[in-house]
């Protein structure tokens, strides 16, 4: 029966979308594609602009209505995620109860369609709700600035460093701080190596590593 609903419309479109956030998690769980690969990109500030630095002109459309509902701050792949579950949640619930229940498929699709649209709109203001007491603490997690950082030791934690992924972490006397990191020669560094900071990339919130022996010189 559950695997039946999961995978009849229109709950199977929020499967396959689930599917995807898994393994999004899954993959970024690893290392191997940085946490950040959207919010770089689409991250939806806390004062309404975008994260590449623009004033989110062409994302307002699509990000209006959650800044509206205070998730201003909070990573644009945390909130994609929680719209997923919650339209998942809402079609399942919908298709089990009453969708499954009705005669003609072409009744079926109609509301099925209709039911998408309402569990559309119905988990924006779900995922307003469930995330918004996140806000102090992806707050808690934005980087410090990057000056003082650099020629600061750090440990390779994801499995390569290239130039466009990977990342370390750094001592800070506290609980540390998770950087991202790149090296122009891929591979040269794996998970466990010793780094040192030596440049930071505003645009990406990375830092070039050099090894620790290239640093300290001979």
């Amino acid at each position: 029966m559950f695997l039946q609903i999961v995978w009849s419309f229109p709950t199977v479109i929020f499967s396959l979308l689930m599917m995807m956030v898994v393994l999004y998690w899954l993959i970024a769980a690893t290392g191997l594609i940085d946490l950040d690969i959207l919010d770089g990109v689409f991250g939806i500030g806390a004062d309404g602009a975008d994260a590449a630095g623009g004033d989110g002109g062409g994302l307002s459309g699509a990000t209006g209505p959650l800044m509206r509902l205070g998730l201003g701050g909070i990573p644009l792949t945390v909130v994609f995620t929680a719209l997923v579950f919650f339209s998942w949640f809402l079609t399942y619930f919908a298709e089990y109860l009453v969708l499954r229940h009705l005669p003609g498929n072409w009744m079926h699709t109609v509301l099925g369609v209709a039911t998408m649209a309402g569990a559309l709109i119905a988990s924006v203001f779900l995922s307003g709700i469930a995330l918004r007491p996140l806000r102090r603490f992806f707050a808690q997690l934005k980087p410090l600035p990057a000056r003082p950082l650099l020629g600061q030791l750090a440990i390779v934690r994801s499995p390569t460093v290239t130039a466009s992924m990977g990342s370390a972490s750094v001592e800070d006397g506290g609980a540390g701080l998770i950087l991202q990191v790149r090296d122009d020669v891929p591979d040269r560094f794996k998970r466990g190596d010793r780094v040192v900071l030596i440049e930071y990339f505003a645009e990406q919130n990375a830092y070039r590593v050099i090894g620790e022996d290239e640093f300290n010189g001979p």
